[in-house]
């Protein structure tokens, strides 16, 4: 058994919890077999010691999901044998998969894909599907075809991010609140966009605008951290003039995205990756040229953020969730089990 127990910055957010967390990942681990690697000082880490999919035991899903709050995203190698079915199987362990909000699936359930030739080069800093209240909590990224050179992910660390900022600065956050759209100047942020990709922006991804106001620091619902709610698909920061909401956003999202904050995958055929959606930000970088980069996702629904002072996140518009082209609608789950 491999087990780091040293601190990092991430896990001192919330007093009394550094032990517990730490604790808690060690025994589930040690109880399943598995072998828990880190990668970086604060965040990443390699499981290995498991085949995954649907027939996984309760003690084995325990340790994985224990490990993905602790250390954000976790990698499992050599997982040829998943297809799409399995992919959903071992997800449904998970919580309860969702479909994207206004992108078709890849198989018509829950299978997204993240094609290179579909205009899926995500170089921006995000945190999935920001745009709806009830954001998904993980998500689960398996490659299939990937170039020769290039196309990494990075994931970055928002617990971290937060737990490092000055005193002033954290109560600055806690009191502020942030519209996301998926509306947002594509151009601008793609200037190098081919046509398709643009169309496929315009009548696909925003085929639904949505408007949703969050807290830029949310409570983690299962470790209780404190954690950045930022990313490319804000919009503004509410309350505040344009040019002051810019600096704001600006301000936040660079300790987001400081080095030591966050760690670079570099893909192999088999390759799984999952991350806790709500306390990483993750970038693909695109810099494969015109080779093939295609990854499938699967995402588990996830609640309704809370803010420091207590209060949700709110639909701005439209005036509810609609349900996608599959599944139900996100947080729907979550919804049903409060």
């Amino acid at each position: 058994m491999t087990i780091a127990t040293e601190t990092t910055a991430s896990e001192t957010t919330a007093p009394g919890t550094t032990a517990t967390r730490n604790t808690a990942t060690r025994n589930t681990a040690a109880e399943s077999g598995i072998t828990v690697s880190r990668v970086n000082g604060r965040i990443g880490a390699v499981i290995s010691g498991v085949r995954l999919g649907g027939d996984l035991d309760a003690e084995t899903v325990a340790a994985i999901r224990a490990a993905v709050i602790a250390h954000k995203v976790v990698f499992f190698r050599n997982q040829d044998h998943l297809d799409e079915d399995q992919h959903e199987a071992f997800g449904r362990l998970l919580g309860t998969p969702i479909a994207h909000p206004t992108v078709p699936s890849a198989d018509g359930r829950y299978s997204l894909a993240i094609d290179s030739d579909h205009g899926a080069r995500a170089n921006q800093w995000h945190t999935d599907v920001t745009f709806v209240p009830a954001y998904p909590a993980f998500s689960i990224l398996r490659a299939a075809v990937l170039p020769p050179y290039g196309g990494n992910t990075l994931w970055a660390n928002t617990a971290a991010a937060y737990a490092e900022l000055s005193e002033p600065l954290r109560t600055l956050a806690d009191s502020l609140r942030a519209v996301h759209s998926n509306a947002y100047d594509y151009v601008a942020v793609r200037p190098d966009a081919t046509s398709e990709a643009l169309e496929q922006y315009r009548k696909v991804f925003t085929s639904t605008t949505f408007l949703t106001e969050h807290p830029v620091v949310r409570v983690h619902p299962e470790s209780g951290e404190r954690t950045l709610l930022l990313g490319n698909f804000v919009q503004r920061v509410a309350g505040v003039s344009g040019q002051d909401s810019r600096l704001l956003i600006e301000l936040f999202q660079r300790h987001i995205e400081r080095p030591e904050n966050t760690v670079r995958w570099q893909w192999q055929i088999g390759d799984v990756a999952i991350w806790d959606n709500r306390a990483t930000q993750h970038y693909g970088v695109d810099d494969s040229d015109d080779h093939d980069r295609k990854l499938r996702r699967v995402t588990i629904d996830g609640d309704v953020p809370v803010g420091t002072d207590g209060r949700q996140s709110t639909l701005l518009s439209p005036s509810e969730v609609p349900a996608p082209s599959f599944g139900p609608a996100s947080g729907a789950s979550t919804a049903e089990a409060v």
